[in-house]
């Protein structure tokens, strides 16, 4: 048995700090954590009462008996996906993120997370960390980086695409540095101009600040495009964008319906597709295409405890993560 520190969230949203007892058994790792990744998702169930975070990375302390490829001292990381049945028709084709049966953060394993000072997970759920990136970039990519992987590269998206990122933030920045580094012409869509300069050194070729307007022009259409803010956009202004057969990505987790004309959607062959978090194949595709490309996330680290937590919650809030927030267990 081992017994380690975790946060949870609280009904007022004060950050409370509990102790969480595991039976290392089976094919169970437990991970030190050093650092974990902070995103909209967390900002959810931070009145849940539940243990907080989702996106982790740390050094392997310890394994269960049926452990097979890890050991002591491996950098790993893990991400919203912690189980799957393995027997279905999703989870036999690689697309195990849709089984039925699957156990994600927020629905199992509640009493746990990446906020605090250990955890415990299944191997067949763990990823290595390649030795290229550290541990509070590689933190964001484990969810952040694994869902916008998996809506480039699984939906065949390819290096002459033209690919259109609406917001540059916590997701945005991340689609733009990805989506360039694989050689695609990229178009970014923002507020205002104030993030300009940051979105063109991560591989923006094309900037519009939309702030106000009603139409835009881009010249060549764009292929895909990737919708990462809060707030849906007004599709009456993009879809004229989009060439016959684009796809579009919404990505952010919002509670509105997803309300489109049909009309151009039928007229030129547009599609509005779903994703998710990676399957484990891409998800390893993905921390691989990051070390080799020099991908890191632009984060902004807080230390792993109550006041931390507090506040990477706050400046998350206040607009102001410039762009990942990475709470970091070893920062004073």
């Amino acid at each position: 048995m081992v017994s380690f520190t975790v946060f949870k969230g609280s009904e007022d949203g004060s950050i409370v700090k509990s102790t969480v007892t595991k039976d290392l058994s089976g094919d169970l790792v437990l991970i030190r954590i050093t650092a974990s990744g902070l995103c909209g998702t967390d900002v959810h169930y931070r009145t849940s009462g539940i243990a907080l975070g989702h996106e982790g990375a740390g050094v392997v302390e310890d394994v269960g008996p049926a452990v097979k490829t890890l050991k002591k001292g491996d950098r790993v990381g893990w991400g919203y996906l912690q189980e799957t049945c393995g027997m279905c028709q999703q989870c036999l084709s690689g697309r195990e993120t849709y089984c039925l049966q699957r156990k994600m953060y927020g629905d199992a394993n509640t009493d746990q997370g990446s906020f605090g000072s250990h955890g415990v997970w299944r191997e067949p759920y763990i990823f290595k960390i390649p030795d290229a990136l550290s541990d509070v970039n590689a933190a964001p990519l484990m969810c952040g980086g694994a869902t916008v992987f998996n809506a480039l590269y699984t939906y065949d998206v390819k290096p002459t695409s033209r690919v259109g990122v609406v917001g540059v933030g916590g997701l945005g920045h991340l689609a733009i540095e990805f989506a360039a580094k694989a050689g695609c012409d990229v178009v970014v869509f923002s507020g205002t101009d104030s993030k300009k300069d940051e979105a063109t050194k991560l591989g923006a070729k094309e900037f519009y600040a939309m702030k106000g307007k009603k139409e835009v022009d881009i010249g060549h259409k764009l292929d895909y495009l990737i919708v990462t803010t809060s707030e849906l956009p007004d599709w009456s202004i993009y879809l004229p964008l989009l060439a016959p057969g684009a796809t579009i990505f919404p990505l952010s987790v919002s509670g509105d319906n997803i309300s489109v004309p049909s009309l151009p959607f039928i007229q030129s062959g547009i599609t509005l597709q779903g994703t998710i978090v990676a399957a484990r194949h891409v998800h390893n595709q993905m921390l691989d295409f990051a070390a080799r490309n020099d991908i890191k996330p632009m984060t902004q680290t807080f230390p792993m405890n109550e006041r931390g937590i507090t506040d990477a919650f706050d400046v998350l809030n206040s607009g102001k993560m410039r762009y990942r927030g990475v709470l970091v267990v070893d920062k004073a």
